[in-house]
């Protein structure tokens, strides 16, 4: 497990994004895992600007998101198929039908969340998963407790994780209380791993993945057993390592 430290936010995005450029220009048809929430806007943006200014081309990356809440239609303005569109997609070349992202009103979910895992299958993987990490350890929505071993699946959203991203709502009673989510497992087939942790609220969490034991109690420790990862994070998620 590699740790860049940064100083800011700033810095923590710029080095993620110029290490994701960089794969991008020596794998053209790189298949990208992507995720939501403040944590990357920055990343996201620092892509946008390089595409504009340098040309870096997305036409040929096909991106998978980790997951998305389940009852929002792709429409609503807080699922997560408009924040990636917001804040990315729409502002790339990257062809809408190769972007990827649970589809939480499916009639049936159990079968999509199937049909998600057989999706990654047939792109032949992720090469490239950009992850967050909650207060409590979560990565994508698996909350503590969720099996190493756990693949695509529906999940009931911790209360603090519904707190957090309450912020996003006009109120906490109007988020989800569950999600599709890709599993651990899942997220560990990723050839290769970047996670992002920004600010004094991630410092437990960050220093008890870097210095603590692989437990399923704390989802992000799975990352430990993985032979590439690379956290970049900036000195106030880093004040406690």
């Amino acid at each position: 497990m590699k740790v860049i430290r940064t100083s800011n936010y700033g810095e923590m995005s710029r080095t993620a994004g110029e290490l994701i450029i960089e794969k991008i220009r020596s794998n053209q048809q790189l298949t990208l895992g992507l995720a939501t929430g403040s944590t990357p806007k920055g990343v996201y943006e620092y892509l946008i600007s390089d595409h504009w200014q340098n040309g870096t081309s997305y036409k040929n990356i096909t991106t998978i998101n980790l997951d998305e809440y389940i009852g929002l239609r792709n429409d609503h303005p807080n699922s997560y198929h408009i924040f990636m569109r917001k804040n990315l997609f729409d502002l790339l070349d990257i062809p809408l039908a190769e972007t990827f992202i649970p589809d939480g009103t499916a009639d049936d979910l159990e079968t999509e969340c199937l049909r998600y895992e057989n999706l990654i299958k047939e792109k032949g993987g992720i090469d490239l998963q950009l992850l967050g990490i909650g207060q409590n350890g979560h990565i994508g929505f698996n909350e503590p407790g969720t099996p190493f071993k756990s693949r695509t699946h529906i999940v009931t959203l911790a209360e603090s994780t519904r707190q957090a991203n309450s912020r996003f709502f006009p109120s906490f009673r109007e988020v989800p209380a569950q999600a599709i989510t890709m599993g651990i497992s899942t997220i560990f087939e990723s050839r290769e791993i970047l996670l992002l942790a920004s600010g004094a609220a991630k410092a437990e969490a960050v220093a008890r993945l870097i210095n603590g034991d692989s437990d399923e109690n704390f989802p992000a420790s799975a990352l430990k057993l993985h032979r590439n990862v690379t956290i970049i994070a900036d000195e106030a998620a880093l004040k406690l390592v």
